[in-house]
């Protein structure tokens, strides 16, 4: 199913379909400890959705950076499987204050309005976003100052791109999403990147041979893996309760590809 390719050093839908009600039915049924947190910064309060694993030691955190489609259901969903691994997972609502009446993605209008929002986010301020999240998750006490980031789809780009700003994360998870391009940012990656791509998804998969290159000149760590028979935003599609077999597979495969790699944080 998956093949190791490299190791190197919209239209409108209906609310319903949006609001992803199927993975919320499931988190509402989740035993663990859920809360929203406001992360401070720069005249900013970030909205975030926290997860706890049941463990009586301290342990890594996992910022989950969300797809385009802003702070929805799946993704706070995705936080809670991770505390489910045994990690702490935040995940940070990056529209926050940029709605209508100060509101994130939840006071925008439809998918439309959420993924014209976060396309247009401000570089500068995700970054600093990131920065500020990172930073509060390692300070838990709960936590043991170890922090990586994941991605999806817009937040997979996102996830890469911060590598190359903080120097604090222990690992940066991408999943389908594009590299950066430049010679000088890539430099500055210190942190491990982990690819994780769809086999049917050739519009991302053109990206992985530039970054393959760019991170193998720089010496630096990136294993781009894809997961063939899956399509891009196998990790959500995978999870749904109408999934194709495809996506199913593929989530399996980079879930349990994803757990090996987290114990080694």
């Amino acid at each position: 199913m998956k093949r190791l390719i490299g190791l190197a050093v919209v239209l409108a839908i209906p609310a319903a379909v949006q609001a992803q009600d199927w993975a919320k039915a499931r988190l509402e049924k989740s035993p663990r400890h859920l809360e929203y947190v406001k992360v401070e910064h720069d005249r900013r309060a970030v909205n975030c959705f926290v997860a706890y694993p049941e463990v009586k030691d301290k342990v890594p955190a996992v910022v989950v950076i969300h797809e385009i489609f802003g702070l929805a259901d799946w993704p706070k969903l995705l936080a809670d499987e991770l505390a489910e691994a045994g990690y702490i997972a935040i995940a940070p609502d990056l529209l926050s204050g940029m709605g209508p009446g100060g509101g994130g993605t939840e006071s925008l209008p439809g998918r439309d309005g959420v993924t014209r929002a976060v396309r247009d986010l401000p570089q500068e301020q995700v970054l600093a976003d990131l920065d500020a999240v990172v930073a509060y998750v390692a300070k838990l006490p709960a936590c043991n100052g170890k922090v990586a980031v994941c991605g999806f789809c817009w937040g997979g780009g996102q996830s890469f791109h911060f590598a190359t700003h903080n120097e604090a994360i222990q690992a940066a998870f991408v999943f389908y999403g594009g590299g950066p391009t430049d010679e000088a940012a890539v430099g500055r990656i210190g942190a491990p990147v982990y690819g994780f791509y769809g086999g049917n998804d050739a519009r991302v998969n053109a990206t992985i041979p530039r970054s393959e290159g760019l991170m193998k000149a720089a010496g630096k760590a990136y294993e781009p893996v894809i997961y063939e028979g899956a399509g891009h935003g196998f990790m959500r599609g995978g999870d749904a309760p109408d999934a194709r077999p495809g996506d199913k597979e593929g989530r399996e495969e980079a879930w349990r590809r994803w757990k090996a790699l987290l114990k080694m944080l």
